[in-house]
């Protein structure tokens, strides 16, 4: 089969960058009236997700190091539902891989599977919180603000997503996305964290917000009162700063890496535009006719969820395929369709001959075909040759190399990116 020759070009998004994040994270503490949500000698509960959100070990260290510094008993909790296989032993796993162990944050990590029932909401919907988190006199959720994977309100992944999701564990997690189907996530997920907060369980949160190039744009301490309001006007920020695809309408996206640490879908849903949702429809664009992802990132541990948002993938990714944590997740989230295991072959040549077999009548060397490294990484991306003319008038695109064809080793696989 006579393959499309691909181009490497750079996308040009915003910059805003935070260089010093220990002294913007005590920067904006210092802003907080500390007095009237914490006594010396209390202890706080930071919680730490299992996202791979840049710069997460240092801001969770400066947090915990500005509570010290304060007279406080800081600890680290895992606040991340049901990851990590849901044992505690799986989630201080997660956290050891982004750098956070009771070593690097000179505080205790405590892992617990465990909950306590704080309340109730309007809905009759019981509300839980880590029992570590509980018995301190506040917890403390640390995240990313950005748009979510499943669904779109005016708050979505952040602060008040960790306080249900997170702090509520497997337990919380489960009961959570159940009620999703009944009262939408923005409902469920407002209603729940109001809930932690009014019960005074809450002291206050940093937000992080993200650029397209996976640097800290904005660091953000919020008292817990104020959140809702906060978080609404972050997201609509961290919506203006994120990356894209760089055309709209393709014939085959192929990603070199899914996995957790990427997204909670394993490849970030708002980019390929598939949501492969029970109560949210797919956008119009970007609209991808085919999808390739060609491996695992080590670090998302066998945890495939999302996988079945593709359309094809490799025999080697379906062996790290891991059971019962991808099932675990599938189940707890209430979305077992986008784990199912896509079209796979041995090589990736034998893949993307077969997915150009599958997109009409366009000859596969005419294929508008992009290749990315992940649904982060969209600073440099590679076009096929049919899109180089489109490019050539976007100032916002630039042509970094000449037309080349696909290169594949001796097994038939591509190059790394």
């Amino acid at each position: 089969m006579l393959l499309p020759k691909m181009i490497r070009v750079k996308q040009k998004f915003p910059t805003d960058v935070v260089e010093d994040i220990r002294s913007a994270v005590f920067t904006e503490l210092d802003q907080l009236d500390m007095d009237s949500i914490v006594k010396s000698g209390d202890t706080v509960a930071v919680g730490a997700g299992s996202r791979g959100i840049a710069n997460i070990d240092v801001a969770i260290k400066s947090v915990v190091d500005y509570l010290k510094g304060i007279g406080l008993k800081p600890f680290v909790f895992p606040a991340m539902g049901s990851h990590g296989g849901a044992t505690p032993e799986g989630q201080k796993d997660i956290l050891a891989h982004y750098g956070i162990t009771e070593e690097t944050m000179g505080a205790p990590v405590r892992a617990t599977m465990e909950v306590v029932e704080v309340g109730r909401t309007a809905d009759d919907l019981p509300v839980f919180l880590d029992r570590y988190a509980y018995e301190a006199d506040v917890a403390v959720p640390v995240n990313r603000v950005k748009s979510h994977t499943d669904f779109h309100g005016s708050i979505e992944s952040g602060l008040m997503k960790m306080l249900a999701i997170g702090f509520g564990k497997q337990k919380g997690a489960s009961m959570y996305h159940r009620a999703f189907f009944r009262y939408g996530f923005e409902h469920v997920i407002l209603a729940s964290g109001r809930l932690l907060i009014e019960a005074g369980k809450i002291g206050f949160g940093v937000a992080l917000v993200e650029n397209a190039y996976q640097k800290t744009a904005k660091v953000s301490a919020i008292q817990s009162k104020d959140f809702v309001r906060r978080e609404r006007e972050l997201l609509v920020e961290a919506k203006a700063l994120s990356g894209k695809l760089p055309f709209d309408e393709l014939d085959l996206l192929i990603l070199d890496e899914v996995g957790k640490d990427i997204s909670g879908t394993g490849m970030d849903t708002n980019i390929i535009g598939r949501y492969m949702q029970n109560f949210e429809s797919d956008p119009e664009k970007p609209s991808i006719t085919r999808i390739f992802a060609r491996d695992l990132t080590e670090d998302s541990s066998g945890n495939a969820t999302g996988i079945g948002l593709a359309d094809f993938t490799t025999t080697r990714l379906v062996e790290k395929f891991d059971k019962k944590a991808t099932y675990m997740n599938g189940l707890t989230g209430l979305g077992p369709q986008k784990s199912r295991i896509p079209f796979h072959y041995d090589t990736d040549l034998e893949v993307i001959e077969a997915a150009l077999n599958t997109i009409g009548l366009t000859p596969p060397e005419e294929a508008k075909v992009v290749r990315i490294q992940n649904t982060l990484k969209l600073g440099e991306v590679d076009i096929s040759e049919i899109l180089v003319e489109d490019a050539e008038l976007r100032s916002d695109l630039e042509i970094i190399s000449e037309a080349e064809a696909f290169t594949f080793d001796s097994s038939g696989n591509l190059r790394s990116f």
